[in-house]
């Protein structure tokens, strides 16, 4: 029985119930394989972190080049096929959705508890005793982070121009960067709404748009909407104040039949007729819209070119197949109604806005919609001297929109500069001494993850990063070093709160969550199986490679 229970014990082992050629991984070497995947993205993207840290290049083909510091555009764009990489993606494009920014530090983070975790399992630390400890240190950390929050409020102009150039230093965006900040900081103000004491705006409401030529000086802002569209016909206004306008989402012409039919003309007269009829048909349309008073129609269709003509001899400013989008930002901004067809359109469905006006940006002609008494939309025009300089400042508007819009509806900010990682790097590790188990060691290897940032932030710097590091634990010991941070600017570490580098506590708080979360999913997976479809392909079978 020994022997026949001996051998049965023998063919499982040897059994692979999955077709032959297939890759499977298991046990350390599944766990040592993700931890490597997860540790090369982080590498990856590490020297991009902080204010002095490099490029990236991406080539996409022949003639289209990329050149980018930003983390959620570099793993967003470089081709991954490993499945654990994948996950460690996943969290730079969760940071990104919810707070904006953050994206490199919060890779970095998970690259970090990683590297320390492979550590722990050298000395023998079972993977549950390691994310035991590792969920604990992030429970941690998240109530030492929000001791050490600061309250701010949406008026606090100067602190939210602070933390909006927090966020695009490094960025390619330091010639510029107050203008580029106070343009960042209105633009979330006037898409900002409070109720019940309760602030709350989105992306979504603000628009960047980017024109090559001029220079950076040159970028500003609009208190309404700019309008990638010219008018159709030069015999229309250029400009119109006071505007009143229409908005509409069927086209402003003769509809064809559904079906397939013919139209048989007998003489002159008939074709005569024909044509005067399709032709009193679209001046009606016209004249429903003047009679309404609108002296601006926007359409999201086509526009006849007799519409067009009859229009303009009104003196009606007129834009033709306008996104969907652009149209529900106008009405927004102007609070006109969107109605789907002329004939239906009311004067009361008419929206307000100071100016209407077609300008020359570059070599193109933009509409310009100014002076909405209460927009709740913003556009921003960025101009630079090259296609990649204004692309590098839109992602950098992007990322520092993203921040103020996360202290707009949090109203809570933290020091910045690798200040809140040492702090609480520092209370994890008290924090890891008062415990017994094994789960000692994992809650240090997370506060040891945390300096990871900080020296990242040096090292990027050109700094020696030991040096820093200690100076840092020093001065993060004494009572008053809280707030103590690396200024890369003269190397020295000194007071982030005093320099004004600062930002919201939402991005350091998802960062912790997101790098935790995805180490412990990827130190969780003991066996990596190749699912029907993946077994196929030519990436599954070189994932070992």
């Amino acid at each position: 029985m020994n022997n026949k229970g001996e051998n049965m014990s023998k063919m499982e082992k040897h059994m692979d119930v999955q077709p032959e050629g297939s890759q499977r991984f298991q046990g350390r070497d599944a766990l040592r394989m993700n931890i490597m995947a997860g540790k090369v993205v982080a590498e990856i993207i590490k020297t991009t972190l902080g204010p002095k840290g490099m490029d990236k290049m991406l080539v996409e083909g022949p003639g289209h080049v990329m050149i980018t510091n930003d983390g959620a555009t570099i793993l967003n764009r470089i081709d991954i096929a490993h499945p654990a990489a994948k996950m460690i993606v996943e969290v730079a494009r969760t940071q990104d959705q919810e707070v904006g920014d953050g994206t490199t530090t919060a890779v970095v983070l998970a690259g970090e508890l990683l590297k320390k975790a492979e550590s722990l399992l050298d000395q023998d630390v079972h993977v549950t005793t390691i994310t035991s400890g590792y969920n604990m240190a992030s429970e941690r950390a998240l109530k030492i982070l929000r001791d050490l929050g600061d309250d701010v409020s949406i008026d606090n102009e100067k602190i939210l121009v602070e933390i909006a150039k927090t966020s695009m230093t490094g960025k390619a965006a330091e010639k510029s960067i107050e203008k580029l900040a106070k343009i960042a900081v209105d633009a979330v103000k006037i898409v900002t709404s409070t109720e019940d004491g309760v602030n709350s705006a989105s992306k979504n409401d603000i628009k960047i748009t980017v024109k090559e030529g001029g220079n950076l000086e040159g970028s500003s802002i609009i208190k309404g909407l700019l309008v990638d569209e010219e008018r159709p016909s030069y015999t229309m206004p250029q400009k119109v104040n006071s505007a009143k306008i229409a908005l509409l989402t069927t086209a402003i012409e003769i509809k064809k039949t559904g079906a397939e039919s013919k139209i048989r003309i007998t003489s002159p007269e008939s074709m005569q007729g024909f044509v005067e009829q399709e032709d009193f048909m679209l001046k009606r349309m016209v004249d429903r819209i003047v009679n309404t008073g609108a002296n601006v129609v926007i359409c999201q269709k086509n526009i006849d070119e007799n519409a067009i003509a009859y229009l303009s001899k009104a003196g009606v400013y007129t834009l033709k197949s306008v996104s969907q989008d652009e149209i529900k930002k106008i009405s927004k901004a102007t609070g006109a109604k969107i109605v789907g067809m002329a004939l239906d359109l009311e004067p009361s469905d008419l929206g307000k806005a100071e100016l209407v006006e077609e300008r020359k940006v570059g070599d193109e002609r933009m509409t310009f919609v100014e002076g909405c008494v209460d927009p709740k939309a913003a556009s921003i025009l960025v101009r630079g001297g090259t296609k990649q300089f204004v692309e590098t400042i839109e992602r950098a508007l992007d990322d520092a929109i993203g921040v103020l819009i996360a202290v707009v509806k949090e109203g809570v900010i933290c020091t910045g500069a690798g200040a809140s990682e040492m702090e609480i790097a520092k209370g994890l590790s008290a924090f890891s001494n008062s415990l017994k188990g094994k789960e000692q060691l994992a809650v240090k290897a997370f506060s040891e993850s945390l300096e990871g940032i900080p020296k990242a932030i040096a090292e990027n710097s050109g700094l020696d990063m030991i040096d820093v590091l200690v100076e840092l634990r020093a001065a993060h010991n004494d009572i008053d070093g809280k707030t103590m941070g690396i200024n890369i600017k003269n190397g020295k570490v000194e007071d982030m709160k005093k320099q004004g580098v600062v930002e919201p506590l939402k991005v350091k708080e998802q960062a912790i969550q997101s790098a935790t979360e995805a180490a412990i999913m990827i130190l969780r997976i003991d066996d990596v199986l190749a699912g029907k479809e993946l077994a196929k392909s030519e990436a599954y079978r070189n994932m070992a490679g």
